[in-house]
């Protein structure tokens, strides 16, 4: 029988959402943060030359540079205030959390709570400015030495205060980037951080739909395609949907307890395990990974002989290491079942798991508690996670390959930009239906306190 919360759920409707004043300012206030995050995005570095930065851009196209573009919503082709986007804050907070799981005195760190969190939080910020340092001296440095074929430089007046001007203004505009996402988690819809990241990836569809139908009217791609490629974006949004909301519930039972009339009940709930542990991680480390050498033989193929040793090898890694090629498919997908088995070991800990269950008298029926438990779940673990791997490994590989066969260069129908899109929206979208069924709620308990004080 269903119960109370789900009937009011079941009947939730956009008529109820226009009695919602608190929900309706915190998505307007959403709106805004991310009108001002586009904004930023057409503000140019100082000393930068636009006509030149876009002459380089296409240069280098392919490489790990439109990975980072693709997130920060094309800041990094224009070099605006927020060319790093958020990058700098996620490699950092992975990195904290890797050690948190690894490292004895972070490991005690994370179990004091609340305050053991702030400090995590604290020393992944240390390391968001110690990334946007290194990563933004880098660009200006690199930007110094890049010249076009017409003999344009990217930098109007290179020297010092330029490097110091740019490593400042790309800090800036990253830590902007993170206060920004935490007034929209807070004041706002949905998680700021991932938000931001979104809104970068879907500022690319005027593009790619400009460019399909360009593209479509010079006759270079025909209607079955544009079939075919809408046909795949639909499933792929469908498959997305279905397995990040797919998780494996073990019973857990707990001792019979004394009610309030003096029958003994037991009390069952249940340990939802999800199927994709990881969630988008594998895929952006491993196509990291695999474009990080093709982007360094892109910029030092420009100096090279073609006749050289270093140059035939730099002609190698371009030839086998490109988008759709059948070594770059297969070390793709290798790398993201390593990352999802990786990083699943490191953000789910069964003994952790089974020590609290035993602690609070929970057990799983059939199964002794302590060490058996904890084996149990890394069994169960193991077996969804190949599940898990091979999903991630179809919703990334099947995009890049019909992107490749048809030439389309377009890295928004990624399958980690899909898989970010999609998993965003489902978030926001239940958080909204959280607000909704919370005013429901509310709504009752004002028309119950009404008919307690009429009786």
């Amino acid at each position: 029988m269903a119960s109370r919360a789900d009937n009011i759920a079941s009947t939730l409707s956009l008529a109820n959402f226009s009695k919602a004043t608190e929900l309706k300012n915190r998505i307007w206030f959403t709106i805004g943060a991310l009108i001002v995050f586009r904004f930023l995005s057409f503000v140019p570095l100082p000393g930068v030359n636009p006509v030149a930065l876009r002459d380089l851009y296409l240069q280098t196209q392919g490489g790990i540079l439109d990975l980072f573009n693709t997130f920060s919503g094309g800041s990094l082709s224009r070099m605006s205030l927020i060319a790093l986007g958020v990058m700098p804050y996620i490699t950092a907070s992975i990195v904290v959390q890797l050690a948190a799981s690894l490292h004895p005195a972070l490991v005690a760190l994370k179990k004091e709570g609340e305050a053991g969190r702030k400090k995590l939080n604290q020393y992944t910020r240390y390391g968001t400015v110690l990334l946007c340092i290194v990563q933004g001296y880098a660009i200006a440095t690199g930007l110094e030495a890049l010249s076009t074929s017409r003999g344009l430089g990217a930098v109007v007046d290179p020297g010092i205060p330029f490097r110091v001007g740019a490593v400042i203004s790309l800090i800036g505009g990253t830590m902007f980037l993170l206060w920004l996402g935490e007034q929209i988690t807070s004041r706002g819809i949905g998680n700021g951080v991932s938000l931001i990241i979104m809104a970068g990836i879907v500022a690319q569809m005027p593009t790619f739909a400009s460019n399909l139908g360009s593209a479509y009217s010079a006759g270079d791609t025909g209607s079955i395609l544009i079939i075919a490629l809408i046909a795949l974006v639909i499933a792929m949004i469908l498959m997305i949907c279905f397995m990040e909301r797919a998780t494996r519930r073990l019973l857990i039972q707990y001792p019979k307890r004394a009610t309030q009339r003096g029958m003994m009940q037991a009390d069952r709930s249940h340990l939802p395990l999800k199927l994709n542990t990881a969630g988008v991680i594998p895929p952006i480390f491993a196509s990291s990974l695999l474009l990080l050498p093709l982007t360094i033989s892109q910029f030092a193929g420009k100096s090279l002989s073609p006749e050289s040793t270093m140059g035939k090898i730099v002609v190698s890694l371009n030839q086998y290491l490109g988008h759709g090629k059948p070594l770059y498919m297969l070390l793709y997908a290798a790398g993201i079942v390593f990352f999802c088995f990786f990083y699943t070991a490191v953000v789910f800990n069964p003994e952790e798991t089974s020590e609290n269950l035993k602690k609070n008298g929970g057990f799983i029926p059939g199964i002794r508690p302590g060490k058996n438990t904890a084996t149990y779940l890394d069994y169960v673990l193991t077996r969804i996670t190949v599940i898990g791997a091979a999903y991630l490994v179809i919703v990334c590989t099947v995009p890049e390959y019909f992107l490749s066969m048809t030439g389309l260069p377009l890295l928004f129908m990624g399958g980690t930009s899909l898989l970010i899109v999609v998993n965003v929206t489902v978030d926001t979208i239940t958080q909204i239906q959280s607000h909704l069924l919370a005013h429901q709620y509310g709504d009752l308990i004002k028309k119950a306190k009404l008919k307690g004080r009429m009786r």
